[in-house]
């Protein structure tokens, strides 16, 4: 009795300690939700992708709004920003589609492949040499998407477009990493959205030759497009945002590393018949899960040192 009134006393202290690691978790989640989202929605890629940036743009205003937060930018950075926005349309369409083409584990643990060409590109942009143990990790990845590859082949679209879009991811997060050296995140993240929006609505009035009738979805898609514009797209770029003045780089990196896990587990909660995979796929899964959270531990190390 004395423990549990011990515990009582020291619940609120621990709550307010690490509530912004609380929050980190509770951000990653509402990421790895994303995956399980794309597979609800009946919508085809790009008109899902065209709602979420238009949903999430007016949360974001909003927020702005309420904040105050001044959106004023110089124009040629502006351009810039708005061009990174190209590359994030594509991205979440080959997202989405690679989820609709495979299922939410597949897609997920194939995107994960984000790390071997963010070791690839990063040297690129920022002038340095790539380092031995990131080729090693590399090759570890490819190990691990092979072992997926060989037993998962019927799913062979998906993961190709999949790993498409964890390509495109590790473009933009680098390309992020120089415009943030001038810009504030919060508009960084605004201006691609925006960016991104306007790409997808020229290329829907394009295919649709300007009928809006094509822009409609049904009722059914509505709610989960509202949960994926505000909570898992404003909501949680918000709070990374946020949690990222008060945690360090390392603890956010290595954290963001769980959402492909989330997301699996979640997508075996709601589909066990269809996301139960084979013994390859899990062995596939734990090499390239296991490189990750490697990556993540030397580099913490190569801040340190």
């Amino acid at each position: 009795m004395d423990l549990v009134l011990l515990f009582d006393l020291h619940l609120p202290e621990m709550l307010s300690k690490y509530k912004y690691h609380i929050w980190l978790h509770i951000t990653v989640l509402i990421f790895g939700l994303t995956g399980v989202l794309g597979k609800l929605i009946t919508t085809d890629s790009y008109l899902l992708v065209w709602y979420r940036l238009g949903i999430a743009l007016i949360s974001v205003l909003v927020y702005f709004g309420i904040t105050k937060f001044s959106l004023k930018v110089d124009k040629k950075e502006l351009i810039r920003i708005m061009l990174v926005g190209v590359v994030i349309a594509v991205h979440w369409v080959t997202f989405f589609e690679a989820i609709k083409q495979s299922n939410v584990s597949v897609a997920l643990v194939c995107f994960s492949s984000s790390t071997l060409f963010t070791a690839l590109l990063e040297p690129l942009y920022f002038k340095r040499k790539i380092k031995a143990y990131e080729l090693l990790f590399g090759v570890l990845i490819i190990v691990g998407l092979y072992f997926i590859f060989s037993f998962e082949f019927k799913f062979l679209v998906g993961m190709i477009l999949s790993v498409v879009s964890a390509a495109l991811a590790s473009w933009f997060t680098v390309l992020n990493g120089v415009l943030v050296k001038k810009n504030k995140a919060k508009l960084i993240s605004f201006y691609e959205l925006l960016g991104a929006f306007i790409l997808l609505s020229v290329y829907l009035m394009i295919v649709n030759k300007g009928d809006v009738t094509q822009l409609t979805v049904p009722v059914e898609d509505l709610k989960w497009l509202i949960i994926l514009g505000t909570v898992c797209t404003a909501f949680a770029f918000i709070m990374s945002v946020e949690v990222m003045k008060k945690i360090s780089p390392y603890t956010v990196s290595i954290s963001i590393n769980l959402e492909p896990i989330y997301s699996i587990v979640l997508a075996l909660l709601i589909w066990p018949e269809s996301e139960t995979m084979s013994f390859g796929f899990y062995m596939g899964t734990i090499i390239i899960i296991a490189t990750i959270f490697l990556n993540a531990v030397l580099k913490k190390r190569g801040s340190t040192s």
